[in-house]
Parts: structure tokens; sequence; C-alpha cells
């Protein structure tokens, strides 16, 4: 039900076309407050996982209608402050990814790595995904890099797996 309502919120947006639509849903999420806020959030991180090519303008043009709808996020929460922030650049990232790797070549398994060759901390790898899944991870994880750090999406031609006993 949770992820219902977030989904909800994120159509009702959505299909605020009219100014007075769009009043009255900026109206209501002020008035409810918090929760209200947060599923919409919700919705716009559950879509930045899923949006395909044909949807970059359409997602990029909501995340800026929200911004504009909801200028100081704060106002719901201190969590809130970089939000459109975090959902423009977590855009950005995937976009990139889904613009450079043509379709036909994003069957398979991907994965991505992150690593920082200049400290002792451990190669971070996540094996095992779908194209899309890792175009997400990519947006997701690219903009928190720090300077010295690296992340790699990669598709894996073959793959030997075994199981201890």
């Amino acid at each position: 039900m949770i992820n219902t309502l977030h989904h909800d919120m994120y159509e009702q947006f959505g299909m605020a076309a009219t100014e007075q639509e769009r009043l009255d849903f900026q109206k209501r999420t002020y008035a409810e407050g918090y929760y209200t806020f947060y599923s919409l959030i919700k919705g716009f991180q559950s879509k930045l996982r899923t949006f395909t090519d044909e949807e970059i303008v359409d997602v990029e043009l909501l995340i800026a209608k929200a911004k504009a709808m909801f200028p100081k996020p704060i106002e719901f929460s201190l969590s809130f402050q970089y939000i459109w922030k975090e959902l423009e650049e977590i855009h950005a990232f995937k976009s990139h990814i889904l613009r450079s790797i043509p379709p036909e070549d994003r069957s398979g398994e991907w994965q991505i790595i992150m690593d920082n060759p200049n400290t002792n901390q451990e190669v971070v790898c996540y094996p095992g995904l779908t194209f899309p899944q890792a175009a997400y991870l990519y947006g997701y994880f690219r903009p928190q890099l720090e300077k010295t750090e690296y992340i790699r999406i990669q598709k894996i031609q073959s793959v030997i797996k075994d199981y201890g006993s």
C-alpha cells in the first residue's frame, strides 16, 4: 500500500497540468505536510529507477516542475534540503548512460564497480545487474564520488560461477 501511495502521489503530480491543478496539488501537499511530500519524492525516486530513453525529457521536465512548485523542500524536512539537486544529478547521470550505450548493446549481465585507488578500502562491486538496474545505480552513486574515486559500468561478456561445498 505504501508503494501505491508513493506512485499515486507522483501520478497525481504528473497529471496536474493547469495552473489551478498545480496550485491545488501544491496547497494539498503543504497542508498535509511531510508524509505527502515524502510520498511524492519516493515516487520520483521510483521513476528514476525505471525511466527509459523515451522518458528522459519528460522526467527532466517533471523534476523542474516539482522544483518550481516546492522551491524550499527544507520546509518539509531538513533531510530534503538538497533533494532537487540529488534527483537532477541522478537523472543527468543515468540519462548520460542511456544516451551513451545503444539499446542493441544493453542485453546481458552488467555490473557497477567503484574504487578509490589512493586508499586501502575495498573495491565495491554490484554484479549480476540488468542494464536498467546498472544505469540507475551509476546515476545514483556517480554524484557521491570523492575526488580520487571512480565508478565503472561494464557489461559482462563471460561468467564462470562456482559455489563452495
